[in-house]
């Protein structure tokens, strides 16, 4: 058994070798913990006048240290966004929605002074080469850059509509926005970049990645790092996880890419081999102090279970699924959804994670009409003991 942990352990990672991993650290089965609503930053998001409602939230601290109380300001990145104005517990004739919005937060701490809302009007529209009219971005996760002068990366799926149905739409296509260092929104001299980070499979099934980025730098406070970006995929209906990644310097020439195909890096994103499966659309991949890595997601991308797998590395191997969390939204109301959970280290206090997931509902309209309050992310917190 010792034997064949250790064959698994070496295979994972190729060049990235774990045999100096420590023998407590390499259990990806058991994790003592005890978690609990975070109700200061639930309550952070109930608002009654502009942003009121979203989902997506990736947080970004702006000073590009992803650890637990090291970053002084915070980008969230929101994707469909409620905005307009809420009396009386009903919606007001000034209600609308648009595609993407941002705030930013000062400090990590989830008090109403610090934050800030940017919801005029849709932030992020595309323009590269590949889009077209009527195409719109949802926003994935991001970081800043130190090898590029502190730029902002963003990753950004293009999506069309297709239908009037609740799933009547599709992603058509990935982008990179990049931000210059230091800029604040609106962001007027961000630049886009189409990229073959999505890949079509049939008419059904594909392959995206930018649903989760872990910074394995050391200046962006990484316990044991490796000098790589690595970017996370989901692919096809049972939502495998892939990795990618990239220098941080490199991020723009994608030939420079590499995808773990099981194996080994490869160049070919065709080769990208599954870590893991059942995850969500949105995920985070966070450190531990014990050296494992903790992947946080909705169990089968929309269900009442926020998961957590334990890994020996960002690219695993991957344990099963630990239930941390029973989303209680879905027993209120069965016409409710909860999906995309991800952890917030940069917001974190030492010990814990805060972990956020998101609550929508199939019949949409009719439901925020009588919740108005009902699409805004939730939170939780998950103490190691």
């Amino acid at each position: 058994m010792i034997t064949l942990l250790a064959l698994l352990i070496s295979n994972c990672c190729a060049e990235n070798c774990l045999d100096t991993v420590p023998l407590q650290s390499r259990d990806t089965v058991h994790l003592s913990y005890s978690v609990a609503p975070a109700n200061d930053w639930n309550a952070l998001f109930i608002r009654q006048s502009g942003w009121f409602g979203g989902d997506g939230i990736f947080s970004i601290p702006v000073n590009g240290v992803d650890t637990a109380g090291a970053a002084d300001s915070t980008l969230l990145l929101f994707s469909d966004t409620m905005t307009g104005t809420i009396r009386d517990g009903k919606l007001q004739p000034d209600v609308t929605m648009i595609h993407n919005s941002v705030a930013m937060l000062k400090g990590n701490e989830p008090l109403e002074k610090n934050i800030r809302f940017y919801s005029d009007a849709t932030m992020f529209e595309p323009r590269t080469l590949a889009a077209v009219k009527g195409d719109y971005y949802w926003l994935g996760d991001g970081f800043v850059n130190h090898e590029k002068g502190n730029s902002t990366y963003i990753v950004a799926y293009r999506i069309r509509n297709i239908g009037s149905e609740v799933f009547g739409f599709a992603e058509t296509g990935n982008a990179l926005i990049v931000l210059p260092p230091g800029s604040r929104p609106p962001f007027a001299n961000h630049r886009q970049l189409d990229t073959p980070l999505f890949q079509p499979l049939d008419s059904s099934q594909h392959i995206t990645f930018g649903v989760g980025i872990f910074v394995n730098t050391r200046r962006a406070g990484a316990p044991n790092p490796d000098g790589y970006v690595y970017v996370y995929g989901v692919k096809g209906l049972q939502k495998e996880v892939l990795v990618a990644r990239v220098l941080p310097a490199d991020i723009e020439d994608f030939g420079r890419w590499r995808y773990w195909n099981g194996q080994q890096w490869t160049a070919n994103i065709q080769q990208a081999a599954a870590v893991t499966a059942h995850a969500s659309n949105e995920l985070s991949v966070t450190p531990l102090k014990d050296g494992r890595y903790a992947l946080i997601f909705q169990v089968d991308g929309i269900s009442p279970v926020v998961g957590l797998r334990l890994g020996l590395s960002p690219a695993g191997p991957f344990g099963p699924v630990i239930k941390i969390w029973e989303c209680p939204e879905t027993k209120e109301n069965k016409h409710f959804l909860v999906y995309n959970a991800k952890a917030h280290p940069n917001l974190s206090k030492p010990g814990e994670l805060l972990i956020s997931y998101n609550v929508n509902a199939f019949n949409f309209l009719h439901e925020l009409a009588a919740q108005p309050q009902l699409y805004r992310p939730r939170f939780i917190r998950l103490t190691f003991k």
